[in-house]
C-alpha cells in the first residue's frame, strides 16, 4: 500500500483559485487546508471562497480545513503622487506622519502607522518592503523621521516597515481584526491566525473575541513574526493551539541568518508542548511564475519536514500564481520523499515526562506500541481530536485515522501531521461491534489488509470529550463476530 503524505499543505486562496475548476484541481493535488488572507479582499468574497472550497471538498469526499488569517496592524508607508520612486544609496528620505497619504515624492512619503515617530530614534535601522530597502534614522523631528538610504531600490505604494530588532508598539489587534474575527466565526473557520502577537495576552484576547463571536471550536494560531515574540515564546506557545513561523517579517526583524536555527527551535518547542506548527513564507516562491521550483526551495521544504513541521504553507504561489495546482503537487512530492528518511520514524518525545491525563497516556502508549510492533494503522475514535494530536507529536511512519462523527473535528485534524479525518458513527454501542465497524472502515478505504495489525483507541463511554481510556490491538480478519451457534 502507498503511504499517505504525513506533512500537510496549506494553500492561500485568491484570484488564481477563484475558478471552480481550479478548486477541483488543488483538491485533487492534495491541499489539506486553505488560508483566507484578510489583508486582501472583501467579506463576501471570503465567504464565497470558503463555501466554494467546502462544497467541492465534499464532492471529492475530502475534508479541507479553513485557516482565517488576520491582517494585524498596518505598519506601512502610504502612496506616491506619481507612481513608484527610486531611492539611491546615500540620499536622504523622510517618513512623514503629517503628510497627505497620496502626496509621496522622491524626498518624503506619508506613513499609515502614525505612532512610528514615537517608536524610533537616531541610530535605528528601518527596513522597507521585506528588507529590500534599508534606511538609517538620522533624526526624529516632530512627526517626521529623517533617514539616510543605506540600501536603495524601487519603492512603491503601501510597502511594509520593520524596525530591525523589533520594538514597534502597534497593538496586535486592530478594529479591522475585530470585525474579521466575527466574520471568521460566521463561516466557522477551523483556525484563526493572529498576526504580530507579542505576548500570551494577545493570544488570549483573540481567543476571547472569537469565543464571544460563537467560534468556540476554532483553534488559535500564533504567527511568530516579531522579535519580541521570541522573548515570550514559551508563554505564547502555552496560550495557543498552533504556531506559524512567518519567516518574512520575522527574518526582517532578527536577520535572515538567524532564521534557520530559530525555525528549528520553534518547531521543537511547539511539538514538545503538543502544539501544531506551520512553516510559512516563500517556500516555493519561484513557482509564482515558473512551473518548477529552485533546488534551494526543494531543500527548504524538505528541511522543514525534517525539522518536524506539521504543515508547509503557500501564499502568493497559489493566491496569485500561474500554477496553483502544480505547486501543491510538487510540494507534496518533496514532502513525501523527505518523509521516507529513517529519522522521520524515530522519536524520543516525552520519554521522561509524567502524564497527568489518562487520554494523553493512552495516546503515548499507543505510539510506543505502534513503533515497536508491525502496525499498519492507528484508528483513534475521537470527539475533540486531542488524542490524535498527541499521537502525531511522535515521529512515526504509521498513519493515524481520526474517526469521528463531528465535521468540525474532522476539519481541525487536517492540520495535524500524519492524521487523516474519517467520518465515522458506529451503528451500535456494543464495544465489539464498534471495533468491527472501525476496522471495516479502514478496510473499505484500503488503509489495511487482512492479517495487518491495527491499534484502536476509544473511550468506554462514547460521546464524552477527553474520555479516551482504551487501547486495543486488533488483527484484521480476526475481528468478525463468532459464527452463529459457536461456543
Amino acid at each position: 500500500m502507498r503511504m499517505p503524505r504525513r506533512t500537510k499543505i496549506v494553500a492561500t486562496l485568491g484570484p488564481a483559485t477563484d475558478d471552480p475548476k481550479m478548486i477541483d484541481r488543488i483538491i485533487e493535488a492534495g491541499v489539506d487546508l486553505v488560508r483566507i488572507n484578510f489583508s486582501h479582499g472583501e467579506p463576501d468574497e471570503h465567504r464565497e471562497r470558503v463555501e466554494r472550497v467546502r462544497n467541492r471538498a465534499r464532492a471529492h469526499g475530502r475534508q479541507v480545513g479553513v485557516l482565517a488569517d488576520l491582517q494585524g496592524p498596518k505598519i506601512r508607508i502610504e502612496c506616491f503622487a506619481d507612481g513608484p520612486i527610486e531611492l539611491e544609496e546615500g540620499t536622504r528620505f523622510t517618513l512623514d506622519a503629517d503628510l497627505d497619504e497620496h502626496a509621496g515624492t522622491r524626498e518624503a512619503v506619508s506613513i499609515g502607522y502614525k505612532a512610528l515617530p514615537d517608536d524610533v530614534s537616531r541610530g535605528d535601522t528601518l527596513l522597507l518592503d521585506d528588507g529590500r530597502l534599508v534606511l538609517w534614522v538620522e533624526e526624529v523631528e516632530g512627526r517626521r523621521i529623517h533617514c539616510k538610504v543605506v540600501v536603495g531600490g524601487t519603492l512603491s505604494d503601501r510597502k511594509g516597515i520593520n524596525r530591525q530588532g523589533g520594538g514597534l508598539s502597534a497593538p496586535t489587534l486592530t478594529e479591522k481584526d475585530r470585525q474579521d474575527i466575527r466574520l471568521a466565526a460566521s463561516f466557522e473557520a477551523d483556525y484563526l491566525a493572529v498576526s504580530f502577537p507579542r505576548s500570551a495576552a494577545d493570544i488570549q484576547e483573540a481567543r476571547d473575541l472569537m469565543e464571544a463571536a460563537g467560534g468556540t471550536q476554532t483553534g488559535i494560531v500564533a504567527k511568530i513574526e516579531r522579535a519580541e515574540a521570541l522573548d515570550a515564546i514559551d508563554e505564547i506557545i502555552e496560550a495557543t493551539d498552533s504556531i506559524m513561523i512567518a519567516r518574512g517579517d520575522l527574518g526582517v526583524e532578527i536577520g535572515d541568518a538567524a532564521l534557520p536555527p530559530v525555525q528549528k527551535d520553534l518547531i521543537k518547542k511547539a511539538r514538545t508542548r503538543n502544539r501544531a506548527v506551520i512553516t510559512a513564507t516563500q517556500m516555493m516562491e519561484t513557482m509564482v511564475t515558473q512551473p518548477m521550483p529552485t533546488r534551494a526551495e526543494v531543500f527548504d521544504v524538505a528541511n522543514a519536514v525534517f525539522d518536524g513541521t506539521d504543515a508547509v504553507m503557500l501564499s502568493a504561489e497559489t493566491a496569485t500564481g500561474a500554477y496553483p495546482d502544480k505547486v501543491i503537487a510538487t510540494m507534496g512530492r518533496i514532502a513525501q520523499e523527505a518523509e521516507k528518511q529513517r529519522r522521520m520514524t524515530h522519536s524520543e518525545h516525552r520519554l521522561d515526562t509524567e502524564f497527568t491525563r489518562i487520554d494523553e497516556a493512552i495516546a503515548m502508549s499507543t505510539m510506543y506500541a505502534a513503533n515497536h510492533l508491525r502496525v499498519a494503522a492507528i484508528a483513534s475514535l475521537t470527539e475533540s481530536g486531542s488524542t490524535p494530536l498527541w499521537m502525531s507529536r511522535i515521529s512515526s511512519g504509521i498513519p493515524i485515522y481520526a474517526l469521528t462523527p463531528h465535521v468540525r473535528t474532522r476539519r481541525k485534524v487536517t492540520l495535524y501531521r500524519g492524521v487523516y479525518p474519517v467520518s465515522f458513527k458506529p451503528t451500535g454501542g456494543d464495544a465489539d461491534q464498534v471495533n468491527r465497524e472501525a476496522v471495516e472502515e479502514l478496510l473499505r478505504r484500503g488503509a489495511v489488509r487482512e492479517g495487518d495489525h491495527v491499534i484502536l483507541t476509544k473511550g468506554d463511554r462514547m460521546g464524552i470529550h477527553g474520555g479516551t481510556n482504551v487501547m486495543k490491538i486488533i488483527k484484521v480478519g480476526e475481528h468478525e463476530p463468532p459464527a452463529e451457534g459457536s461456543a
